[in-house]
Order: structure tokens, then C-alpha cells, then sequence
């Protein structure tokens, strides 16, 4: 049997869980005019092969300043009575990021638009910065725009159980360059009020090797249904991320929920150290995506770790399909499965 949240009980407004029920989710397509021009070819046929998996389940919306050639480039592959295309400028491909996030409330669904800066300044976000608004005022999502630009968030860096409760990294939201004015106590209320959670578990330890978020938490530690934690393991005493994956696992052990119990912890393998021009790369299987009857999960050619992935993700899902995508062309720019997504709940994708 399927594990959902009964979510038709929860006292609104409240940030859903992503397992909540869907309307669709978002792709945010690579063109040459983003840090993909090097690799194009190699990173669009990702590219398709999400968008094959997602429309063939659910609603697509795919934003590219290019919705014409988007359009030739998956018309044979990609199930288009599932896919709308909205033309709009963008920097780059991350739609967790600059994607809007969804409260739902009473009256109906608000969709958040937080300011994206580029994960602290590191990146033009000019355009990536304007998409949630340019899609509302296009009719692409459905629901009441909130400006949030004034806090500086990202949909990687907070995890929702939708029962109260948000997962968060410290590294990230305590970063100089995205809200330095606020300390941490002010940033956690600024949280709680606009979530309407009860609690912020702030998770202070785990990196991965060459990532430009600030150790995001769809990185490293994911709330699953049923009061479970699928998070990284590392078993390699000597590889560099042992200790601070160590640190990460016994505090995730102290953790309780809202009714006082420690969360079941399933842990995921860490990934076979992945190397690029010199550089490791922050391959993670944590990074994946949670849809109506499926998950998407990250692969990296590394057979026995992707297999292992799969396992413990039907272990947290149980009666979801788990279907592997091959996300070693993502990895290169940093990023991976759920970096290139945004899920919306029901109603929200026209």
C-alpha cells in the first residue's frame, strides 16, 4: 500500500509535503545562452528524458525563452497532451530554486515568490529571479502571487512533512550573502509565520564536495512519508565527507517530531566519488524527485550504488514506482534531479 499524509486533515494554511497530490511539475530548459553551452547536446537529452518521465504521469510546464525548438526537440518522445511550453527569459535551469512555493490555505492556493540570488551572489539571477511572477501573470500557475522578494529562499533548502514540521541546513539559511541582517532566531520565527509550521529542525553538519548552494538539504536529508528521513551515508572512513556525514547522521538520530518520536532514518549510499577537470562533484542520490505514484531518482553509472538507491527509495515509498534517471550530465554544473525540478500541488498548473 501507498504511505500518504492525510493532508484533507491539516489545519490550513500549511506548506505541503511533496508527497502531497500534484497538478504537475516544472522544467526550467537549458539553452545556449546558460553555463550549459559547453555540453548542450549532452545536458537537453536529460533534459528529455525527465520530461518523458514527468509527462508521462503528469502536467509539464516547461519554461525556455525557445518554447518552438523545445517543442520539435521532444515532440516524439515526451507525451505533449501533458506538456504546456511558456516563453520567458531565463539565466539557467534551476527551477527548485527560483520556482514559487506553494502554501495552501482555506481560500485557496498562494504561490510564494521568494527572491533567488544566485545561492548568495554566486551567480547571475536577474531573469531566473522574475519567472514565478512572469508565470502567474501568464495564467501558467494558477493561485494567489505573494510577494516574498524582500527574504532570500530557495525550494531545495527547506523540506516540508506538511504536518508542521520544516527541515532546513544552517549552513544555507544562515549564509552571509542570502538574509546576513537576520541571526538565526529571527530568521526561524520569519519561518514559522510564514509556513505556519511548529517546528524548524535546523540540521548543522553534512557537505558534498564541490556544491554551490551552501549544503542545501534536498543534498543531504529528505522527509519522506511516515515520519521517515532518507538521508546520505557515507561508509568510507577515508573518503573527506565521512566525518561531517557522521556529525549529520547522529544529530538526524536526536531528532523527534511534533509527537515526540525519533524519526525512522533509512540511509541512502553515498555516491563513488565523481570527478570533473580535477574537481569531485556533489553526486547525491538524496536529490530526487517525489511525484503522485512515482519517485525520479538520480543514477551516476555506478550500478551497485544506483541499485542500493532504488531499494532504500522503495523502502520509504512503499507502492510508488521508483524509476532511475541517468543525471551524470546534471551533476557537472553541480546540480542533479531535484535541483531541476518544482512540483505544484493540485490546481496549481492551468
Amino acid at each position: 500500500m501507498k504511505s500518504e499524509t492525510n493532508h484533507s486533515k491539516i489545519q490550513k494554511p500549511y506548506l505541503p509535503a511533496e508527497w502531497a497530490p500534484q497538478s504537475g511539475v516544472q522544467l526550467t530548459w537549458p539553452h545556449a545562452a546558460t553555463d550549459w553551452a559547453y555540453m548542450l547536446d549532452e545536458v537537453q537529452e536529460c533534459f528529455v528524458c525527465i520530461a518523458r518521465e514527468i509527462a508521462a504521469r503528469e502536467q509539464l510546464l516547461i519554461v525556455t525563452p525557445e518554447p518552438e525548438a523545445v517543442s520539435k526537440q521532444i515532440a516524439d518522445r515526451v507525451n505533449m497532451n501533458n506538456v504546456r511550453l511558456v516563453q520567458c527569459p531565463t539565466n539557467d535551469t534551476w527551477a527548485r530554486d527560483h520556482g514559487a512555493i506553494t502554501l495552501l490555505d482555506t481560500d485557496g492556493p498562494a504561490l510564494l515568490d521568494f527572491k533567488f540570488n544566485g545561492w548568495g551572489l554566486k551567480f547571475a539571477s536577474d531573469k531566473d529571479n522574475l519567472i514565478t511572477r512572469r508565470l502567474t501573470e501568464a495564467g501558467a500557475l494558477c493561485g494567489k502571487y505573494v510577494n516574498r522578494l524582500g527574504f532570500v529562499l530557495e525550494g531545495g533548502s527547506i523540506e516540508s512533512d506538511g504536518c508542521g514540521t520544516l527541515l532546513t541546513t544552517s549552513e544555507c539559511l544562515l549564509s552571509p550573502n542570502r538574509n546576513g541582517q537576520m541571526s538565526q532566531t529571527e530568521i526561524e520565527e520569519y519561518l514559522r509565520n510564514t509556513f505556519h509550521v511548529q517546528q524548524v529542525l535546523w540540521l548543522d553538519h553534512g557537505y558534498l564536495a564541490g556544491d554551490d548552494t551552501d549544503s542545501h538539504i534536498d543534498t543531504l536529508a529528505r522527509l519522506c512519508p511516515n515520519d521517515t528521513i532518507a538521508y546520505v551515508r557515507c561508509t568510507d572512513s577515508q573518503d573527506e565527507h565521512y566525518e561531517a556525514l557522521r556529525l549529520m547522521e547522529e544529530q538526524l538520530k536526536t531528532f523527534r517530531t511534533l509527537q515526540g518520536e525519533p524519526y525512522r532514518l533509512l540511509p541512502l549510499p553515498m555516491a563513488d566519488a565523481v570527478v570533473d577537470d580535477g574537481e569531485r562533484l556533489p553526486a547525491t542520490y538524496a536529490n530526487f524527485l517525489i511525484m503522485n505514484d512515482a519517485v525520479l531518482y538520480p543514477t551516476y553509472n555506478q550500478p551497485a550504488n544506483d541499485r542500493r538507491a532504488a531499494e532504500v527509495l522503495q523502502e520509504a515509498f512503499p507502492g510508488y514506482e521508483i524509476v532511475g534517471i541517468d543525471c551524470q550530465a546534471l551533476i557537472r554544473q553541480h546540480g542533479s534531479l531535484h535541483c531541476v525540478t518544482m512540483q505544484y500541488p493540485e490546481g496549481i498548473i492551468a
